[in-house]
């Protein structure tokens, strides 16, 4: 659990949202990353910072409509969101715009306050890979933490 005590240091020490996600896809071996929070009254996912992601797929996760795209399904589901390849998967989750990422395997998480869902946490890797039941519990916990953080009124910066 060396990445979860990181995570935990970094919000203790509230280090900006950036700092948590470099922390978390570098522990988890991956690429690239976003962490959106939710806008519950527009009912959006908002983009606070992302790593790896290409300016054309940017501009289409800056807002997420609740149970659109990976995020969105996270989010309106509040459970894990995974596939092992973004550009082959045909289950109709991916939106044809995440393609772009270049991005092989994936995992999104809901970012959770108690049971209430307050955002989305995902990691992606270049190449196809399936993330362990262990590393998506892993990134649940860290969901939870930053729900928790974000609950207590500290939600960070970009």
């Amino acid at each position: 659990m060396e990445l979860e005590s990181r995570v935990r240091q970094l919000l203790d020490d509230a280090a900006p949202l950036g700092s948590v996600l470099d922390a978390t896809i570098e522990g988890l071996g991956a690429e690239s990353g976003t962490l959106h929070l939710l806008d519950a009254a527009r009912g959006l996912l908002l983009l606070q910072c992302s790593r790896g992601i290409p300016e054309i797929v940017l501009e289409k996760t800056r807002e997420i409509p609740m149970g659109r795209g990976m995020a969105g399904q996270a989010a309106a589901t509040a459970g894990a969101v995974t596939t092992c390849n973004l550009q082959t998967d045909s289950g109709g989750v991916i939106r044809p715009g995440a393609r772009a990422s270049g991005v092989g395997g994936a995992v999104c998480v809901p970012i959770l306050a108690g049971a209430r869902v307050v955002g989305t946490l995902g990691v992606g890797t270049r190449n196809e890979r399936t993330f362990t039941p262990e590393e998506t519990r892993l990134l649940l916990e860290i969901g939870r933490l930053v729900g928790a953080r974000h609950s207590a009124g500290a939600s960070g910066g970009r």
